[in-house]
């Protein structure tokens, strides 16, 4: 058993409720992003707070909570990325 298996699956981003950046695969503008939101400890998605560390799962994509970024931390079907 992995963590993404307890990801919540919170759909897509609504743009009328708060969501907290959302990086990039292999995005430059990460560290941009943690200027923006510097150490918050917790993630929003569609208001709903997680806390850092907590994974969701968004469409396609796994999401984890780095102190106020998602950052994709992989498929959400590992078996058909």
């Amino acid at each position: 058993m992995n963590e993404f298996e307890h990801a919540v699956d919170v759909g897509a981003p609504d743009p009328e409720l708060n969501t907290s950046p959302i990086a990039d695969e292999g995005d430059d503008e990460t560290e941009d992003l943690r200027q923006e939101v510097p150490g918050e400890p917790v993630c929003y998605f569609n208001d709903q707070s997680f806390k850092t560390g907590a994974y969701i799962k968004s469409g396609t994509a796994i999401l984890k909570c780095d102190y106020g970024i998602w950052i994709p931390a992989g498929p959400s079907d590992p078996d058909n990325p």
